[in-house]
């Protein structure tokens, strides 16, 4: 059984960004917040941390907030919330892990824009316009979708200000398409593969990846079996996303291309919520119990794969920032 060493030795040579993993979102429950050391040991520098998505409403988004926000405080030896761009190389050197906070869907602010400025200043940066289905923003990725509505354009706006990424996973392609035109910075896919190498209505076309990476956004590749076209071995995982990334890359070059892997930590709560939501996740379209994911412990195994697939070391370290640590830098931080 391979120790993956080479693929080890090269995540700890370079900064490692995760844009999107889920924990349960339970209020008061940290009980699985353990599990973030998961990611540390499986080689990642930064992570993002889902704190709502879907058809959640405010209260529940600020209340995750407040529950991961006094536990990581209470962490800090281990763990650092990223408020300025520089937590993030001053948490690697002090051996903490750099975590933000993202957001999936516009129900997160109801009808009020001032909230993405809270938000922002509680650690969120970067937010999805819609999850799966059409709500006030615009329209989602499997359902029918009218475009970008008026307080869509309002929120892009509010989100640019306040200094938080738009992101387009889950999103219906009209709204994001117009999205990407009205947005006043670069939009992010953070958890998207390309549907030209597995075809379900959650992945993105050429099209839109190309618009993307012209305004200078990035792909994160997301590394569930069901959007990856292999979801009956999880060890098969690793080559998957290492040949998603290669096509994205292909595409539009190397700088367009993250990591968003979606991991979910419960996966029993993952299957119970799939199997009670059916409207948001219709069995047809692959969803249903032990949907596969990438671990973090399978990262030293990445890696390899993505040398494997042609990425060259130099590609996938960019300067010792990645590429998603750039757009950050630029779109997010400077508003701090």
């Amino acid at each position: 059984m391979t120790d993956f060493l080479k693929g080890r030795e090269l995540l700890a040579r370079h900064l490692v960004w995760d844009n999107h993993v889920c924990m349960p979102l339970r209020p008061n429950d940290t009980s699985f917040l353990g599990d973030l050391e998961r990611f540390r040991a499986g080689g990642v520098d930064v992570l993002m941390l889902n704190v709502g998505f879907g058809e959640m409403g405010v209260e529940e988004h600020v209340r995750m907030i407040a529950t991961f926000r006094a536990w990581l405080e209470s962490h800090s030896d281990r763990y650092r919330l990223i408020r300025r761009f520089d937590d993030i190389e001053l948490a690697r050197t002090s051996g903490q892990l750099a975590i933000g906070f993202d957001i999936e869907g516009a129900n997160a602010i109801a009808d009020q824009l001032n909230l993405v400025q809270l938000y922002q200043q509680l650690g969120v940066r970067w937010m999805l316009l819609a999850y799966n289905k059409t709500n006030r923003a615009g329209g989602g990725c499997q359902d029918d979708d009218a475009g970008l509505s008026d307080f869509g354009r309002r929120m892009l706006e509010e989100m640019a200000s306040a200094g938080i990424l738009a992101c387009c996973s889950h999103t219906g392609y009209r709204t994001v398409r117009e999205a990407i035109d009205a947005s006043p910075t670069p939009v992010i896919f953070s958890h998207s593969n390309p549907r030209a190498v597995t075809d379900h209505p959650r992945n993105i076309p050429d099209d839109l990846i190309r618009a993307c990476a012209a305004r200078g956004g990035v792909v994160g590749i997301n590394g569930i079996g069901v959007f990856l076209g292999t979801n009956a071995d999880a060890g098969a995982l690793p080559r998957a996303v290492a040949r998603h990334a290669a096509y994205v890359a292909g595409l539009v070059g190397v700088s367009h291309v993250a990591l968003g892997l979606d991991y979910c930590v419960d996966t029993q709560e993952v299957d119970d919520y799939i199997k009670a939501h059916p409207h948001m996740y219709p069995p047809e379209l692959g969803y249903g119990s032990g949907m596969k994911m990438l671990a973090p412990e399978q990262m030293p195994a990445l890696a390899e794969e993505l040398l494997e697939v042609g990425f060259a070391e130099s590609d996938l370290a960019l300067d010792q920032v990645p590429i998603q640590g750039k757009c950050f830098q630029q779109n997010v931080f400077r508003k701090i």
